[in-house]
Protein backbone atom coordinates (compact mmCIF):
# COMPACT_ATOMS: atom_id res chain seq x y z
CA UNK A 1 0.00 0.00 0.00
CA UNK A 2 3.22 2.28 1.01
CA UNK A 3 4.34 2.12 -2.54
CA UNK A 4 1.43 2.32 -4.20
CA UNK A 5 0.13 6.00 -2.72
CA UNK A 6 4.06 6.72 -3.02
CA UNK A 7 3.49 6.49 -6.65
CA UNK A 8 1.95 9.64 -6.66
CA UNK A 9 1.44 11.01 -3.10
CA UNK A 10 -0.29 14.48 -4.08
CA UNK A 11 -3.16 12.69 -5.59
CA UNK A 12 -7.01 11.14 -4.31
CA UNK A 13 -6.42 7.49 -3.52
CA UNK A 14 -9.91 5.12 -3.80
CA UNK A 15 -9.63 1.24 -3.05
CA UNK A 16 -11.99 -0.82 -3.81
CA UNK A 17 -11.46 -4.05 -1.62
CA UNK A 18 -13.40 -6.95 -0.24
CA UNK A 19 -14.03 -7.39 3.72
CA UNK A 20 -11.30 -9.17 4.48
CA UNK A 21 -10.01 -8.45 7.93
CA UNK A 22 -6.47 -6.70 6.96
CA UNK A 23 -8.54 -4.49 4.95
CA UNK A 24 -9.86 -2.89 8.12
CA UNK A 25 -6.59 -3.24 10.07
CA UNK A 26 -5.04 -1.17 12.59
CA UNK A 27 -1.67 -0.60 10.50
CA UNK A 28 -3.74 0.50 7.24
CA UNK A 29 -5.69 2.88 9.36
CA UNK A 30 -2.32 4.29 10.83
CA UNK A 31 -0.86 4.63 7.55
CA UNK A 32 -4.12 6.19 5.88
CA UNK A 33 -3.77 8.94 9.17
CA UNK A 34 -0.81 9.37 8.33
CA UNK A 35 -0.46 10.18 4.57
CA UNK A 36 -3.25 11.88 5.41
CA UNK A 37 -1.57 14.34 8.28
CA UNK A 38 -4.29 13.03 10.56
CA UNK A 39 -2.80 13.26 14.20
CA UNK A 40 -2.27 9.84 15.52
CA UNK A 41 -3.52 10.52 18.98
CA UNK A 42 -6.96 10.88 17.77
CA UNK A 43 -7.10 7.21 16.67
CA UNK A 44 -7.56 6.04 19.97
CA UNK A 45 -6.64 2.66 21.27
CA UNK A 46 -6.72 -1.04 19.40
CA UNK A 47 -9.90 -2.88 20.82
CA UNK A 48 -10.67 0.18 23.82
CA UNK A 49 -11.31 3.61 22.17
CA UNK A 50 -11.73 5.67 19.20
CA UNK A 51 -11.37 5.04 15.82
CA UNK A 52 -8.78 1.97 16.45
CA UNK A 53 -11.74 0.34 19.14
CA UNK A 54 -13.37 -2.51 16.58
CA UNK A 55 -13.32 -3.81 13.16
CA UNK A 56 -16.29 -1.27 12.61
CA UNK A 57 -15.01 1.71 13.76
CA UNK A 58 -11.65 1.20 11.50
CA UNK A 59 -13.94 0.45 8.35
CA UNK A 60 -16.07 3.74 9.07
CA UNK A 61 -12.82 6.18 9.57
CA UNK A 62 -11.50 3.91 6.23
CA UNK A 63 -14.56 4.55 4.09
CA UNK A 64 -14.73 8.66 4.99
CA UNK A 65 -14.96 10.43 1.69
CA UNK A 66 -13.14 13.65 3.00
CA UNK A 67 -9.73 11.89 3.43
CA UNK A 68 -7.62 11.87 0.38
CA UNK A 69 -7.53 8.10 0.71
CA UNK A 70 -10.40 5.99 1.10
CA UNK A 71 -11.49 2.66 0.17
CA UNK A 72 -14.97 1.50 -0.42
CA UNK A 73 -16.28 -2.41 0.23
CA UNK A 74 -17.46 -4.49 -1.35
CA UNK A 75 -20.66 -6.29 -0.35
CA UNK A 76 -20.11 -9.73 1.04
CA UNK A 77 -20.81 -12.29 -0.55
CA UNK A 78 -20.13 -10.96 -3.83
CA UNK A 79 -18.76 -14.04 -5.67
CA UNK A 80 -20.02 -12.38 -9.14
CA UNK A 81 -16.45 -10.40 -8.48
CA UNK A 82 -15.01 -13.96 -9.26
CA UNK A 83 -15.64 -13.61 -13.15
CA UNK A 84 -13.10 -10.64 -12.74
CA UNK A 85 -10.39 -12.19 -11.22
CA UNK A 86 -10.82 -15.21 -13.46
CA UNK A 87 -9.95 -12.61 -16.48
CA UNK A 88 -6.86 -11.16 -14.48
CA UNK A 89 -5.95 -14.90 -14.40
CA UNK A 90 -6.18 -15.39 -17.55
CA UNK A 91 -3.91 -12.28 -18.07
CA UNK A 92 -1.53 -13.16 -16.24
CA UNK A 93 -1.01 -16.72 -17.52
CA UNK A 94 -1.08 -15.70 -21.04
CA UNK A 95 1.22 -12.60 -21.09
CA UNK A 96 2.26 -11.46 -17.89
CA UNK A 97 4.24 -14.47 -15.99
CA UNK A 98 8.06 -14.63 -17.29
CA UNK A 99 7.06 -11.74 -19.20
CA UNK A 100 9.92 -9.27 -19.73
CA UNK A 101 9.29 -5.41 -20.49
CA UNK A 102 11.71 -2.38 -21.65
CA UNK A 103 9.63 -0.17 -19.36
CA UNK A 104 6.13 1.01 -18.12
CA UNK A 105 4.75 2.07 -21.86
CA UNK A 106 6.10 -1.20 -22.55
CA UNK A 107 3.96 -2.98 -20.88
CA UNK A 108 1.04 -0.97 -21.29
CA UNK A 109 1.13 -1.31 -24.98
CA UNK A 110 1.43 -5.05 -24.64
CA UNK A 111 -1.64 -5.61 -22.23
CA UNK A 112 -3.49 -3.10 -24.57
CA UNK A 113 -2.94 -5.12 -27.65
CA UNK A 114 -3.18 -8.45 -25.43
CA UNK A 115 -6.95 -7.13 -24.58
CA UNK A 116 -7.63 -6.43 -28.43
CA UNK A 117 -6.14 -9.86 -29.13
CA UNK A 118 -8.50 -11.39 -26.43
CA UNK A 119 -11.79 -9.58 -27.46
CA UNK A 120 -10.85 -10.58 -30.83
CA UNK A 121 -10.08 -14.26 -30.30
CA UNK A 122 -10.84 -15.56 -27.36
CA UNK A 123 -13.73 -13.88 -25.73
CA UNK A 124 -16.66 -15.32 -24.57
CA UNK A 125 -18.89 -15.80 -21.56
CA UNK A 126 -17.41 -17.26 -18.46
CA UNK A 127 -20.22 -20.26 -17.65
CA UNK A 128 -21.60 -19.13 -14.02
CA UNK A 129 -22.51 -22.33 -11.81
CA UNK A 130 -23.28 -20.97 -8.28
CA UNK A 131 -26.56 -21.70 -7.61
CA UNK A 132 -26.63 -19.64 -4.68
CA UNK A 133 -26.81 -23.18 -2.24
CA UNK A 134 -24.57 -22.75 0.86
CA UNK A 135 -21.75 -25.37 0.07
CA UNK A 136 -21.54 -28.41 2.50
CA UNK A 137 -18.38 -30.17 4.26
Amino acid sequence: MERTLATNPDREWVFIVDQLNTHQSESLVRLVARESDLEEGALGVKGKSGILESMETRKFFLEDDTHRIRFIYTPKHTSWLNQVEIWFSILVRKLLKRASFTSREDMRKRILEFIAYFNRTMAKAFKWTYTGRPLTT
